[in-house]
């Protein structure tokens, strides 16, 4: 019995960070997969008949809770699991406690599969979940805080490294926007409830998958590059400005609704100040960067982690553009606004979080990647799916705006959309193909006899780095 314990809560040193990659890959395929069905319905919408757990709106509430909850914030624990030691010269502070997280992260995933697709439901975007999945994802990311507070207080070295400081900032912001957010700890009648719901369905980009995913690029660029971070304090100006700018910024969501005026004055100002710090991070990644683009072509990990931070720029300037009143009128309600909630979490943290699986599995097993061409399959699938994707839903969301603007039935524009409904099909499949070949590298990876000349590799990388 003792023995199946060990092995279920382990504490063997990088077995939770790798335990949380393996979640996050398993249940990205199945939010992945449900964001594909939901997509190919738009174009067919009988492709599944009779059949009510996948119907859109339940498959809508798992795709966005697998994917966000799932893939990208178990991907993230597993990634500071691993970044935080290393950047510390130590050990995780408490790998068992590491590995009982990912287990209750595991349940609450299975408890949103239950629960979503038949229905039950919070009502609140981005905030689904029922009472009991709430209170477990709250202690998990307090159990993860303190797993991570701890590893830094023991820390071997004096100097704080700006990962740190942006995956400190996340672990300490995000517990109090998840709880604030959550109808189960906050609950408040009428409009309130939907500023309260924006506050944190913008923070949970913002306050989360923005500044880990900004830590892991400042983590990985130097390490794949071999170069020194261009500068610590344009890092740290950042940090502070998103800090600063970031939170008041969810009321750009309502802006047609009767919200007090001030309100939406700070938000859209808030929204264009994020500039700021935006172009400081992207600044410090591309001088990091300057006279080693080439590498890019040969190092995979790295070229996923270009990828992102190209499409980090869009992102940001795309969304304080749309932030401004008259713009936000009329992009709102669109597939355009569908496009771009893709942008930043496929098209920049899925992509981050891609090269830091690739850059940490070799280091935490001692084994190189069982295909390049796999990796290479994966890149170009996500990719050109993506801009499939991006492209048709963008093209979408501008002749629905327009016909919103000309007052033109909807029973006529929307039959000019139903190819773009067809291409995102289309996309979504090449998107979960490619994830699925993501996975099938990493169990070949994992679970057949390495090369004798792989554990070495990874080891060697590392101590270069």
């Amino acid at each position: 019995m003792s023995s199946v314990a060990d092995k279920l809560f382990s504490n063997k040193e990088g077995s939770a960070s790798r335990n949380f990659f393996l979640s996050a890959l398993w249940w990205s395929l199945w939010g992945m997969g449900a964001g594909m069905i939901g997509g190919l319905e738009f174009s067919m919408p009988d492709l599944v008949k009779n059949v009510p757990q996948l119907a859109f709106p339940h498959l809508r509430m798992f795709h966005v809770n697998a994917v966000t909850i799932g893939w990208l914030s178990m991907g993230y624990v597993g990634s500071v699991f691993h970044m935080v030691p290393t950047l510390c010269k130590t050990k995780l502070w408490n790998e068992r406690l590491g590995n009982m997280t990912m287990w209750a992260w595991n349940l609450v995933l299975v408890g949103a599969f239950c629960t979503l697709l038949n229905g039950n439901t919070e009502g609140r975007e981005y905030a689904e979940l029922g009472a009991v999945l709430d209170v477990m994802v709250a202690v998990a990311l307090v159990l993860v805080a303190l797993n991570i507070y701890m590893t830094i207080l023991n820390r071997r070295v004096k100097k704080l490294y700006v990962s740190l400081w942006y995956f400190l900032g996340s672990l300490f912001w995000f517990p109090l926007v998840y709880i604030i957010g959550q109808r189960t700890f906050v609950a408040l009648p009428g409009l309130n409830d939907a500023i309260i719901g924006w506050f944190y369905g913008h923070n949970i980009l913002g306050m989360w998958f923005t500044t880990i995913g900004v830590g892991m690029m400042y983590y990985l660029l130097p390490r794949l590059t071999q170069a020194p971070l261009y500068s610590h304090g344009l890092s740290m100006l950042g940090f502070w400005g998103i800090a600063l700018f970031y939170a008041p910024t969810g009321t750009h969501h309502i802006l047609q609704s009767p919200v007090p005026e001030w309100l939406k004055a700070i938000a859209v100002i808030s929204s264009i100040f994020l500039l700021v710090p935006v172009l400081t991070v992207l600044t410090n990644f591309f001088m990091t960067m300057k006279g080693r683009w080439g590498m890019a072509v040969t190092d995979l990990p790295l070229r996923f982690a270009v990828t992102s931070c190209m499409f980090y720029l869009v992102t940001c300037v795309q969304g304080p553009f749309q932030a401004t009143r008259w713009v936000n009128w009329y992009l709102h309600f669109t597939q355009w606004v569908v496009g771009h909630a893709h942008l930043a979490l496929l098209g920049t943290f899925s992509f981050i979080l891609s090269s830091a699986v690739y850059y940490s599995l070799p280091r935490l097993t001692g084994r190189e990647f069982y295909s390049q061409g796999l990796i290479r399959a994966h890149y170009w699938l996500k990719f050109l799916g993506f801009l499939l994707m991006m492209t048709s839903l963008t093209i979408a969301g501008l002749v629905q705006s327009a016909g919103w603007a000309f007052n033109i039935p909807v029973d006529q524009w929307s039959l000019q959309i139903r190819p773009y409904w067809f291409l995102r099909g289309i996309s979504g499949i090449m998107i979960v193909l490619g994830q699925f070949l993501f996975a099938y590298n990493v169990w070949k990876t994992l679970y057949t006899k390495p090369a004798a000349t792989a554990a070495p590799a990874a080891k060697a990388a590392e101590v270069k780095a």
